[in-house]
Formats: C-alpha cells, sequence, structure tokens
C-alpha cells in the first residue's frame, strides 16, 4: 500500500490541470493527490486525516467538491481494456425493500467500471449488467472473476 500511495504521489505531481481548478487555493498536485487516494478506496474523510499528515488542512466538504468538479470536467466516459475484473454482487437494503447491488472493477487499476442496483437477482439483471458494460468497455481478452453468482457471466458466453 505504501507503494501505492508514493507512486499515487509521483504521478500527482505530474499532473497539469489547472484549467479544471480554477479560483483554489490548494495547489493542483495535492488535489489529484487527494482525488487519487479517494479513487483508490479511501473515503473522504480518511483523505482529510492522509492530508492533515502532509500538512494540508482541508474539510471533507472541500475534497467532495473536488472530486465532483474533476468529474463534471471529463467529457468523455473513461473506457479500458481490463485483463481481469471483479464482478459482485451484494443485497443491500433500501428504504425497508431488499435490492441487489452489482459491480464491476478492473483489479489492476481499482477503477469501477459499472455498478447498478437490481430489484431482483439472476440472469436477467447479470445479462442487462454485462451488456452494458461491453458497451463501455473492451472486453475480448478479459478474465472474469466471480463467486458463488456463475450466472454473473452468463451473457458473456458466445459473445
Amino acid at each position: 500500500m505504501l507503494v501505492q500511495l508514493a507512486n499515487l504521489l509521483r504521478e500527482s505531481l505530474k499532473v497539469d490541470c489547472d484549467e479544471v481548478w480554477k479560483n483554489e487555493r490548494t495547489p493542483t498536485p495535492i488535489r489529484v493527490f487527494g482525488v487519487g487516494l479517494h479513487s483508490i478506496g479511501l473515503s473522504v474523510r480518511e483523505v482529510v486525516s492522509v492530508l492533515e499528515l502532509l500538512g494540508v488542512e482541508r474539510s471533507h466538504g472541500a475534497i467532495w467538491n473536488w472530486m465532483h468538479t474533476l468529474l463534471e470536467e471529463q467529457s468523455d466516459p473513461l473506457t479500458t481494456s481490463p485483463s481481469r475484473v471483479m464482478v459482485d454482487e451484494k443485497q443491500i437494503d433500501v428504504d425497508g425493500e431488499r435490492k441487489w447491488l452489482t459491480a464491476v472493477i478492473d483489479t489492476e487499476s481499482k477503477l469501477l467500471l459499472e455498478i447498478d442496483v437490481f430489484s431482483r437477482c439472476g440472469t436477467d439483471p447479470a445479462a442487462a449488467f454485462l451488456s452494458r458494460l461491453e458497451e463501455k468497455q473492451d472486453l475480448d481478452e478479459t478474465g472474469f472473476l466471480v463467486d458463488a453468482g456463475g450466472y454473473l457471466t452468463a451473457s458473456l458466453v458466445g459473445s
């Protein structure tokens, strides 16, 4: 994890995106580093704590704004050609109703490639989910890691 943080900081220092960050009091490399920390799985409040360790005091609201400012400025959705992805489904409770959250993550970059919530689990929702994923990502050479829900990759057989 320490090597991953060091690489993230090194890459953040190379980024030139001042046009996205107009009227900010925090230097661009620090903002990019904070957004990067969040993208690898830290919560906004954890990002605040890491930045405080570096002597940068910003509120969780400021960091949340950095992320959303950057997202709004990105005109094209990110596309990848992942070699291996992890697909998982989790039952959640939404306003007292049972729902199923399905997500797929590129195991190398740790990018969240697709996420959706369905009112039921099974082959039909999985096929719809993976079909949308195929529209956005090149999955020709992609290996899928799934747990017990084998139907999550069923729609890709024969594609």
